[in-house]
């Protein structure tokens, strides 16, 4: 207790570091009182009733905001779009060989990211009137093209506040700015869930106070094989020839690439809620959906997690694939006089360093496709819905991985000015090794 007590002294003692903290605290406390003012025109009483619709969807999409989306706030939209449109441009440094050109300058990468800002405004202009009309009940807001119009204006330009506040918490505050914004808006609903679940449990056949505390128990478990798996690594060895310049000699060390268990973070999780989803959407479409289509849009079925867990391992092994190049790291330690010990230059550590990731992507793969269909299986054993979106999927994803990103940094600040790090022994590793871990970062 007395060492947390002098860490927690040592970073108020450091003034860059308490201004960082105290402007990204600030900042996101104005994202948090923005996400409880409702758009106007929309009745809030009406609306808090039960009208607003969505079903699964919503609750999926309400977390990532922190309950703003089911509040028809001015920040529903939240980041998302920006997440949306990053994604679209990542993927488009992948198939368009222009924009991959782009990425490698300092230049086309602040091109790029202009780009990104436009899509995002893109982006809006179609999915705000998609979420006006199918979340926001007839009764509760007024029908008026006006109304309509202003509405789109007013959460296209939050969403860019939004993604603007995200922007000065990277540049100004501590951690990233995009994935600490998500995050909060995940932790928001914590409390709240936990709430509801230690009253149902204390209930009349809830099952009292040793199953709440088997529940934690389990929870903490599962947060710690996440830590696991964001931290996980594979050390490859790398050997540096010597070699003299003059009167001086360089080389002769051995380093350490570090491979990733999870190299592509939550992305795989994202892109597959994204396709298992779209039954979800269909069956909305229709007033009465056909029982088949019902059957497979049902988040607890047993086909929609199938599915779920078979594309995630598939976009795990995908994505890994096109971030972590191993010709280009091999390349890069032969022109640097680097090589693995045993193994020949070239191709052949190329194959080496493949090879060694497909061993550890398989494992990494698996866990994070339980780690996706976790919340089904708490339902499945009586925790509510609520409680359970925190026991697994991307929200417990990004939870872990921001936070140790975050505490990685302050971390950082406090050896760089000789104090004790955070832990007695061991260092934190954030997601900075990761190829493509955080959604915007």
């Amino acid at each position: 207790m007395k060492n947390m007590i002098d860490t927690i002294k040592n970073i108020w003692r450091i003034d860059e570091l308490r201004n960082r903290i105290l402007i990204t605290l600030g900042l996101l406390l104005i994202y948090r009182i923005g996400s409880f003012i409702v758009l106007p025109g929309v009745d809030s009483a009406r609306l808090a009733s039960g009208s607003a619709g969505g079903g699964g969807i919503v609750e999926i999409l309400s977390i990532f905001t922190g309950g703003a989306f089911t509040r028809a706030s001015i920040f529903a939209l939240g980041i998302m779009p920006y997440i949306s449109a990053s994604i679209i441009m990542q993927l488009m440094g992948i198939a368009v060989p222009a924009v991959q050109k782009k990425q490698k300058e300092e230049s086309g990468r602040r091109q790029i990211n202009q780009w990104t800002r436009y899509l995002t405004i893109l982006i809006c202009v179609f999915q705000a009137p998609s979420y006006i009309y199918a979340t926001i009940d007839s009764a509760a807001r007024p029908d008026s093209q006006f109304w309509l119009f202003t509405s789109i204006v007013i959460l296209t330009c939050s969403t860019l506040f939004v993604m603007w506040l995200g922007e000065r918490i990277t540049e100004r505050g501590l951690g990233n700015g995009i994935s600490l914004i998500i995050m909060i808006g995940i932790i928001a609903l914590l409390p709240q869930s936990f709430a509801q679940e230690v009253v149902g449990r204390m209930g009349p056949g809830g099952g009292g106070l040793v199953l709440l505390l088997v529940e934690i128990v389990l929870w903490v478990l599962i947060i710690a094989g996440c830590i696991l798996l964001v931290q996980g690594t594979r050390r490859i060895p790398v050997q540096f020839a010597k070699r003299v310049q003059g009167n001086k000699q360089y080389g002769g060390v051995r380093n350490y690439i570090p491979l990733k268990v999870n190299a592509a973070g939550v992305m795989p999780i994202i892109f597959a809620q994204a396709i298992v989803l779209v039954p979800m959407y269909l069956a909305q479409a229709f007033e009465t959906p056909p029982q088949w289509l019902v059957s497979i849009a049902n988040s607890q079925g047993a086909f929609y997690n199938f599915s779920l867990f078979l594309m995630v391992v598939l976009f795990t092994y995908f994505y890994t694939a096109i971030t972590v190049n191993p010709n280009q790291l091999a390349d890069d330690m032969k022109r640097n006089g680097g090589f693995i010990p045993g193994v020949k230059p070239g191709k052949s550590t190329a194959g080496h360093i493949d090879e060694l990731l497909s061993r550890i992507t398989l494992p990494g793969a698996i866990f994070l496709g339980f780690v996706a269909i976790m919340p089904a299986f708490a339902v499945m054993f009586g925790i509510k819905q609520g409680f359970a979106q925190f026991f697994g999927g991307t929200s417990l994803l990004i939870m872990v991985g921001v936070l140790l990103d975050t505490l990685q940094q302050i971390e950082s600040h406090l050896l760089m000015r000789h104090y004790d790090g955070l832990m007695k022994s061991g260092r934190i590793k954030g997601r900075a090794g990761g190829a493509a871990y955080g959604l915007a970062g």
